[in-house]
């Protein structure tokens, strides 16, 4: 079977996602750190549970992390495509600023 290509349309979902440092520093520090809760990403950013818990929410809505419940917690972790944008990111980082 062919792959199917992704519409711009369809891609703009996945690239909203990382429009926002929170978001970014999210899906780095979930890649590092598979599991984490918000309670566990609040308190490694030193930022607010509210606004971390809806950075998630959009991050989830974007197809980038997944939720599994483990009790009452939640734990994070990269989907297929959080994955592959987790390593774009790291690599745009690393590109000489000079060019």
């Amino acid at each position: 079977m062919a792959k199917k290509i992704k519409t711009a349309k369809q891609m703009e979902r996945h690239f909203k996602g990382l429009a926002n440092h929170y978001r970014i520093d999210i899906l780095l520090l979930i890649d590092k750190n598979d599991g984490l809760t918000v309670e566990d990403i609040t308190t490694q950013l030193s930022a607010n549970f509210k606004t971390i818990s809806q950075h998630t929410r959009y991050l989830v809505g974007a197809g980038l992390i997944q939720k599994q419940y483990k009790g009452r917690a939640v734990a994070h972790s990269l989907s297929p495509y959080g994955k592959l944008f987790a390593r774009f990111v790291k690599e745009f980082q690393s590109i000489d600023s000079n060019i």
